[in-house]
């Protein structure tokens, strides 16, 4: 028998309800009170062969509760670093209002709960999806402007239409280029023929997005990767699960061999932390219909919660968390 002293609420992974990470849930954003608000986007209305990303939240969710290390946070041998302790708070919002059929809806519904979350002063992470809902978050993201756009993915994302259709998951990249609050983009692991037309990379060039493929950020290096980036800019950050391999990552609509692995994008996302201030980010393009060992979910899980892990640990050296600027009051 165990001694009553030792026994203790374990909330396993597979116990309770499936928000992000366990993390408290927010249903009135009049309440919202948190460094971090995670919100889904269950849409795929913008795909142009296989869909199914609007199950994406839920499957990330389920995932993340394999990492749900409680509200005192998780320490990291490798680092030796204790990440999302007190005072870090991270709320899960839910999921945005979807409409069947109405993509302007959907757009607007996801643009103002944006617009909300950074009003509460609480970092939007967003759960696709497919990659247009992109295009809406970052026209929630206006008044945090202007920043740098991090965008990792197997595709360049630069159509201007397709047959005047705009607001597709082929087109966020160039949408995010026509906003007066988006600075400069940066497309990391872009790869395989047909990722994009040719005009679409010369567009791209000419606007000054700098790209870089999995075999080209091998050759200079993950580190170079990062000093290539500004420094001591506003980041906001675009992850389709597709810029990593399909061996880590084959549970979406459009994967594409010779991708980057976790690690380098482990990597990349820690040093984006430290370059600059990350505003925001999403995960997008997770199926999980084509994910029957639940690896992609997995790994798009852990990606969210090491970045949001490197992102409060940034803000909370420089005592910008809700609960330091509290305690400080009080």
């Amino acid at each position: 028998m165990v001694n009553k002293d030792e026994r203790e609420i374990l909330n396993l992974p597979f116990v309770g309800i499936c928000s992000f990470g366990k993390y408290p849930i927010c249903e009135d954003l009049e309440q919202l009170e948190a460094d971090v608000a995670i919100l889904g986007a269950p849409y795929d209305m913008g795909t142009q062969w296989r869909s199914g990303t609007k199950m994406g939240p839920r499957g990330i969710r389920e995932a993340s509760t394999l990492y749900s290390f409680g509200l005192k946070g998780s320490y990291d041998s490798e680092r030796d670093e204790m990440y999302l302790a007190p005072p870090t708070r991270i709320a899960d919002c839910g999921d945005v209002d979807m409409v069947h059929g109405d993509l302007e809806q959907c757009f607007e519904n996801i643009e103002t709960t944006v617009r909300k979350i950074i009003s509460k002063g609480a970092m939007p992470v967003v759960l696709g999806g497919d990659h247009s809902i992109t295009i809406p978050f970052a026209r929630g993201l206006e008044t945090l402007g202007p920043f740098h756009v991090v965008h990792i993915d197997a595709h360049l994302d630069w159509a201007d239409h397709r047959s005047g259709q705009r607001l597709g998951q082929g087109s966020p990249i160039r949408r995010m280029s026509e906003m007066s609050h988006v600075k400069g983009i940066t497309s990391l692991g872009i790869r395989g023929v047909g990722s994009s037309r040719k005009q679409d990379f010369e567009d791209a060039r000419n606007y000054g997005n700098a790209i870089m493929s999995p075999r080209v950020m091998r050759e200079i290096g993950i580190k170079e990767v990062i000093n290539q980036l500004p420094k001591g800019e506003r980041f906001f950050v675009t992850i389709d699960i597709d810029g990593l391999d399909p061996s880590v990552s084959h549970g979406t609509g459009t994967p594409s061999p010779g991708g980057l692995f976790y690690d380098e994008v482990n990597e990349i996302l820690e040093g984006i932390a430290k370059r600059g201030d990350v505003i925001g980010f999403d995960l997008v393009e997770v199926a999980p219909p084509y994910d029957p060992t639940g690896v992609t979910c997995i790994t798009a899980a852990r990606l969210i919660m090491d970045f949001i892990m490197f992102i409060t640990k940034e803000r909370e050296r420089k005592g910008q968390l809700i609960g330091q600027s509290q305690s400080l009051v009080k």
